[in-house]
């Protein structure tokens, strides 16, 4: 009888991995590998007396994986939760005689619990502040007569605006929620503030609503009611209606939005608009993967205008994208253009060039730092001056270079390799014992793959010439990183079985022989292997199911 196994050692394991089977797999799949590790680990076939005791822990290890996988209620909730899940709060309740359905929706029904509760306790702040510099200046000088002025050799610099906002959100109930939000805004010494509070219930899956009342030292109290609702699958409207009191008496308004999905990427939108500036839009936004193209016409008081904006999403690690819009009316037109990109983990940072007539030349900064907003747009010149095109569009892009190769890039690389150290400092216990058990499990296996080879060779099968698992370095320009891999010839032979290896789509350090030689950073798996007498070589990701022999991993000897 198996012995259990501690809570540490639980958590240390993938029992997929370490049983090498698809999570998919079959009740018969997961006792023929149950059945094959067995017979590869069973204590009685070592009579070695620490060969022994390795045995029966690795022994009682596979049991205990067989035993979670082949019951379809732990399965089940092993499948969603891990193997924390099962002593997960809640589990007393579960009949263990209901069906793996039945046990997943009352798991999902205690995650849902547990939701509220944290949901309850967060406030999701978000906040923005923008900042508006003139710097026309730069470009806009004064004529030569008043250049005798004091202080008129320097550009003068001017803060014009500033606006502040910041928004949280209180859970009240699973379906209603409090909001409060303030804002600050001041332009050319004059300015104001604002507080509005409002409560958003919802009413069913297909829709909600929300109360709003606010207040501010520029306008009176704000009345507001927003509802949303689901007419079908694909259309949904929002009505927003507003009564804002001031001293030229009140003021009523009326917004509402009609969307309908068009096709899985394009949603289109008709909004009327009716109070202090009526309107009527309509627009059609398609966005995909990697892009999101916008046209928009509206026909108002005092603003009508069309417009067109594209956006391309790079599918790079920073996230980069490139941005270009066009939009005329009857206050003018405006080309503006420009590029974001993921700085960090949390940071994007982009930047915009904003060319109009009447309006100057513009260039626009933003900073996205989690829930907060930076914004600093910069008015350059009045006029359509080539000068301040030219400096608006390369000045950032040689600030972000610089920048990201000497502050950015160094930053982010050791914030790396402190996370990473951290990691290995946590888990150094875990995989020195993952280590052991590893070397354990390749001493066991010695005589099973002798035979293994001799049957192979016998039928000119397929034999593992050697096989590495870790980090390579390929790349010349990281030649300075060191290369962190181990053998594992000897536990990628013995799963070798009628001249076929195949791995499963998961992390090949649970594999029986395998450990994590470097924590946190990508791995692969390198494999030189022989079969029918020509030799075969294939380089898989961590992650990546693996099936060989295969006629394109053949190494062309010809040359």
């Amino acid at each position: 009888m198996a012995t259990a196994l501690s809570e540490e050692e639980l958590d240390n394991e993938d029992y997929y991995s370490l049983l090498n089977v698809r999570r998919e797999a079959s009740c018969e799949e997961l006792k023929a590998a149950y059945r094959r590790l067995c017979m590869l680990y069973h204590p009685d076939k070592h009579r070695d007396p620490e060969l022994k005791s390795q045995a029966e822990r690795l022994f009682n290890l596979v049991h205990q994986a067989y035993e979670v996988l082949s019951d379809p209620q732990t399965r089940a909730i092993y499948d969603i939760y891990g193997k924390r899940g099962l002593e997960m709060e809640g589990w007393e309740v579960v009949e263990r005689r209901r069906t793996p359905a039945e046990i997943r929706e009352e798991f999902e029904r205690l995650q849902r619990e547990r939701e509220e509760r944290r949901l309850q306790q967060r406030t999701n702040p978000k906040g923005t502040i923008s900042v508006g510099i003139d710097a026309t200046d730069l470009f806009d000088r004064y004529e030569e007569e008043y250049e005798d002025v004091s202080g008129s050799g320097f550009p003068q610099i001017e803060i014009n605006k500033m606006h502040i906002s910041q928004s949280i959100e209180a859970p009240l109930t699973a379906s209603d929620t409090a909001i409060l939000s303030g804002s600050l805004s001041t332009q050319n010494g004059n300015g104001g503030g604002s507080i509005n509070f409002a409560l958003r219930r919802v009413t069913s899956a297909k829709g909600w609503g929300e109360l709003e009342f606010g207040a501010g030292d520029l306008q009176g109290p704000l009345f507001g009611l927003k509802l949303f609702r689901n007419l079908t699958p694909r259309c949904f409207v929002t009505t927003h209606c507003a009564l804002q009191f001031s001293s030229r008496g009140i003021r009523p308004g009326l917004t509402t939005v009609l969307a309908r999905n068009l096709d899985k990427n394009t949603v289109g939108y008709l909004q009327w608009r009716w109070g202090v500036q009526s309107a009527m839009n309509t627009s059609i936004v398609r966005d995909t993967k990697t892009s999101h193209f916008t046209v928009a016409l509206q026909l108002g008081i005092p603003h009508s205008f069309a417009l067109i904006s594209y956006q391309h999403k790079f599918q790079d690690d920073d996230q980069t994208r490139v941005k270009g819009s066009l939009k005329a009316g009857f206050f003018g037109t405006v080309v503006e253009y420009g590029a974001e990109r993921k700085i960090s983990r949390h940071s994007v940072l982009g930047a915009a060039v904003s060319i109009g007539v009447p309006q100057g030349v513009s260039l626009k900064i933003k900073l996205n730092r989690a829930s907060q907003t930076y914004f600093f747009p910069i008015h350059l010149t009045d006029q359509l001056l080539p000068s301040a095109v030219f400096y608006a569009t390369a000045g950032p892009l040689v600030l972000y270079f610089a920048l990201h190769r000497l502050v950015i890039r160094p930053y982010l690389r050791a914030q790396k390799e402190k996370e990473l150290e951290k990691q290995r400092e946590s888990t150094a216990t875990d995989i020195l014992q993952k280590k052991q058990e590893a070397e354990a499990a390749v001493r066991l296996m010695q005589e099973s793959v002798r035979r293994i080879i001799e049957a192979e060779e016998s039928r000119m099968g397929l034999i593992i010439v050697n096989a590495w698992y870790g980090k390579f370095v390929n790349d010349k320009s990281k030649k300075s990183e060191k290369v962190k891999v181990i053998d594992v010839t000897v536990p990628l032979q013995c799963l070798v079985k009628d001249s076929k290896l195949i791995l499963t789509e998961a992390s090949k350090a649970g594999l029986p022989g395998f450990y994590d030689p470097c924590v946190g950073e990508e791995k692969n798996l390198k494999v030189l292997y022989q079969f029918r007498g020509v030799l075969h070589q294939v380089m898989a990701l961590d992650s990546e199911a693996l099936r060989i022999p295969k006629q394109s991993h053949r190494i062309d000897t010809d040359g």
